[in-house]
């Protein structure tokens, strides 16, 4: 009994070393690996970073338009998702509406992906009554988070990604944001060459 509990502390310990290679797969592409049980990963240096898989759906303020990843080629795009039914998303989005007007004229664009929310009139409200400016996905399926990454915690929101210029993942954040969490994250990827 004690080899079967010293070895699974060997597990645990070595599983706390991980490093954020652990979430890029090879090829380049991205595959999400919490390692540790982290919920705040960097992935450096840019060149080991992983492109996620297609990120594209219908406006949550106008179902007829796609908004996709594309549409913000040669910027940093943080991906926000979100819920109006979860109680840290309340809080969040107005510190990721100050982030994003604090940022959005160095080349930094801010995409939301609103799921689980089958009620699309109570997801605009939510949006119109915090004056969030920056736009948003209508996923209540969650197809889109899952094309996104392998394995990425689809349980866990409000959950943000942040993508390099070139699209790559550079920050993972399992949890509710404050501006100051987020700032100095975003700022350091835009004075990247």
């Amino acid at each position: 009994m004690n080899r079967l509990v010293a070895l699974l502390m060997a597990v645990v310990v070595l599983a706390g070393c991980s490093t954020g290679r652990d979430a890029v797969a090879q090829g380049g592409s991205f595959e999400f690996v919490a390692p540790g049980g982290k919920t705040d990963i960097f992935y450096d240096p840019p060149a080991e970073r992983g492109t996620p898989g297609p990120v594209s759906g219908p406006d949550l303020m106008d179902t007829t338009k796609t908004l996709s990843l594309k549409d913000f080629d040669g910027r940093i795009v943080v991906l926000n998702v979100w819920g109006q039914w979860c109680g840290p998303c309340r809080t969040e989005i107005t510190q990721l509406e100050q982030v994003y007007q604090a940022t959005r004229d160095r080349g930094v664009a801010f995409l939301g992906i609103d799921v689980r929310d089958n009620n699309i009139d109570a997801a605009r409200d939510f949006v119109i009554d915090r004056g969030v400016t920056f736009p948003s996905i209508y996923d209540p399926a969650m197809r889109t988070l899952i094309a996104f990454g392998g394995r990425y915690p689809t349980t866990v929101i409000p959950s943000t990604v942040v993508l390099d210029r070139q699209h790559r993942v550079a920050a993972v954040f399992l949890r509710e944001l404050l501006a100051s969490d987020l700032q100095p994250v975003v700022e350091r990827l835009a004075a990247e060459k």
